[in-house]
């Protein structure tokens, strides 16, 4: 499609085009389980809103396997499951056709101890040209060992630009293997530490190097160009959405933590997008 419209546009435009495809975000869960609702309603959003196209896009979730005691994979596939081509909540991939995200999914499916969490199904009922993808919202889990291959990493850490995440857990005992796959990721975007336990936040701060970090049980991936400002009172006049300003600010290698610690809002007054 973008080559086509390139066709179309005078040579003197054309010189150099940037194509914003993808960004791999992680999220680490910690020890302590707090607001459960609100924390699968973020994690919902920041995977499939937008249908995982945006540069925030939720890619990796580590959890403490303490949320998957509490349920939060219930609450994940619950959420997801309702998301439908009817009112937007899922939709066309336009940089991955449907075969790429499967194969990726079944190649992720051969990882020692990896399994499909709920998706890897194509959309039904739909007009969407195969050049474009459509899938179910998908998660596949991989044990955090099994990533620890290089090899391995370089698999789970591929960014698909659609609603699609990798899942795994640890316990009190893997943070340092946490940090690990953290650490050997190749880029280092938005990132979120989901905790309100503040010696489990400095240990996962210091340790990683993600230029915009949200930190507390609200952390969350999505909204990555928090210095992207909105105006002093409102003023859209004075806003600095897209201005070198506020590109450099965002984009620029400096470490932005933005702390969230609540209180969070009540999920029936919540919605998906």
């Amino acid at each position: 499609m973008l080559e086509c419209c390139l066709l179309w546009l005078p040579a003197c435009v054309v010189r150099q085009v940037f194509l914003e495809d993808a960004g791999y975000d992680w999220k680490v869960l910690g020890p302590d389980v707090a607001e459960l609702d609100y924390v699968a309603w973020q994690a919902d959003q920041d995977a499939y809103a937008c249908s995982g196209q945006k540069c925030s896009a939720q890619s990796l979730l580590l959890m403490h396997r303490n949320w998957r005691k509490a349920g939060l994979l219930e609450q994940l596939k619950a959420r997801a499951s309702t998301r439908q081509l009817s009112d937007l909540t899922i939709g066309p991939v336009l940089t991955w056709t449907t075969k790429a995200m499967l194969d990726h999914m079944n190649k992720l499916l051969q990882l020692p101890g990896a399994q499909l969490l709920w998706g890897g199904q194509p959309l039904q009922g739909h007009s969407i040209p195969d050049c474009y993808g459509a899938i179910q919202p998908t998660a596949v889990f991989v044990p955090l060992e099994a990533m620890r291959e290089p090899e391995a990493l370089q698999l789970v850490t591929t960014e698909v630009f659609g609603p699609f995440q990798v899942i795994t857990e640890f316990d009190d005992g893997q943070l340092q293997s946490v940090l690990d796959v953290l650490e050997g990721m190749s880029h280092h975007l938005t990132a979120a530490v989901v905790s309100n336990d503040l010696p489990f936040l400095q240990k996962v701060l210091a340790n990683t190097v993600n230029g915009t970090t949200y930190a507390g049980i609200r952390a969350r991936t999505t909204g990555a160009p928090q210095n992207h400002w909105f105006g002093p009172a409102g003023d859209p006049r004075g806003a600095g959405i897209g201005t070198p300003e506020a590109i450099r600010l965002v984009w620029s290698c400096h470490r932005e933590i933005i702390h969230d610690f609540g209180p969070c809002t009540a999920t029936s007054e919540l919605k998906q997008s």
